[in-house]
C-alpha cells in the first residue's frame, strides 16, 4: 500500500467524444483494470482513479491503443483524501463531459490474526472500503439527482454478509457499505437512478494472495463481465459468481451459537 500520496494529480486532459461515460474509482489492478477494460470494449469513455500512477498510465495506454482513440484517462488520487473528493468530482465530470456511471471498486483487506486486535488496520480498512464510498457516491447521487438519470455501482463482498472471525472490521466495512448502497437505492430509483450492490467471491487478485482457503476463485476478468452484465441489466444486488448468493444463504442462517465456533 502507497502512503502518503501527494495531492491528487490530473494525469490526462485531453477532451473526450460523446459515449456512456464513466467513472471508475481503484482501477489500478484486479477487478477494477479488468472492468475497465471490458467497459472500454463496450464503448463507455471512461476516467479511472487510483494510487497508482503508472499502472494507471499503462492501463490507458492499452486502451487507447486497442480502440485508436481516447477511450480513458487517468486521474491518481487516494481515496483517503476525502477532502480532495468534490473538486476532483467535478473536474473529472467536466472532462468527460458528463456522467451516466459511476463505479466505486477500491478496496483493501488486511492479513488481521486472530489475537490480534489493531485499530490501525481498521481504520484504514474502514476508509477505504467505505468511507471513501461515501465521498464519491454522494455528489454522484446529487449530480444524476439533478439530470434523473444514471447508475451507481459499488463492489461489496461476500463478507459482508455475516460478520466471520477472521477479519471483523473488513467484514463491518462492506456490511456498512451494503446497508448504504441499499438506502441510497430505495431514495434515488424514483428518479430513474439504479444503484447496484455487488458482492463477489473470491477473485484472484492480490487481496487473496495469501489465503489458502479461497473457495470457487474466478478471474477478475470473468468477474468483470459478470458486473458489466449486471450493469446492462439494471439489476440491484448480484454475487459475483451467482453461485455465491445460494451459499451466503445458507451462511446467513446458519444459528449463531454454531456460527461463532467456526474458524473461517
Amino acid at each position: 500500500m502507497e502512503k502518503n500520496m501527494a495531492a491528487t494529480r490530473l494525469v490526462s486532459q485531453t477532451p473526450l467524444k460523446p459515449y456512456q461515460r464513466a467513472i471508475l474509482i481503484g482501477a489500478s489492478s484486479g477487478i477494477g483494470a479488468a472492468l475497465a477494460q471490458k467497459l472500454a470494449d463496450e464503448g463507455y469513455q471512461l476516467a479511472l482513479l487510483g494510487r497508482r500512477e503508472s499502472l494507471l498510465e499503462t492501463l490507458c495506454t492499452q486502451i487507447n491503443t486497442k480502440h485508436g482513440e481516447k477511450r480513458a484517462i487517468s486521474f491518481v488520487h487516494d481515496v483517503t483524501q476525502i477532502d480532495d473528493v468534490p473538486t476532483l468530482f467535478n473536474k473529472v465530470v467536466a472532462e468527460l463531459g458528463g456522467l451516466d456511471a459511476i463505479i466505486y471498486n477500491a478496496g483493501i483487506l488486511e492479513v488481521v490474526k486472530l489475537n490480534e486486535f489493531d485499530p490501525k488496520k481498521d481504520i484504514e480498512m474502514t476508509q477505504i472500503n467505505y468511507l471513501g464510498a461515501l465521498a464519491w457516491l454522494n455528489p454522484a447521487a446529487a449530480y444524476f439527482q439533478g439530470v434523473k438519470s444514471g447508475q451507481i455501482v459499488g463492489l461489496g463482498s461476500v463478507a459482508g454478509d455475516r460478520g466471520r472471525v477472521g477479519a471483523p472490521a473488513y467484514n463491518a466495512s462492506k456490511a456498512a457499505l451494503h446497508t448504504y448502497l441499499e438506502a441510497l437505492r430505495n431514495r434515488l430509483t424514483r428518479h430513474g437512478i439504479n444503484v447496484l450492490t455487488i458482492k463477489p467471491g473470491f477473485v484472484a487478485t492480490d487481496m487473496i494472495k495469501d489465503n489458502p482457503r479461497t473457495p470457487m476463485v474466478i478471474s477478475p476478468e470473468k468477474a468483470a463481465d459478470g458486473i458489466f452484465k449486471a450493469m446492462q441489466a439494471r439489476k440491484q444486488t448480484v454475487y459475483v459468481p451467482a453461485q455465491w448468493g445460494l451459499l451466503m444463504q445458507i451462511i446467513r442462517h446458519i444459528p449463531s451459537i454454531i456460527f461463532r465456533r467456526l474458524t473461517f
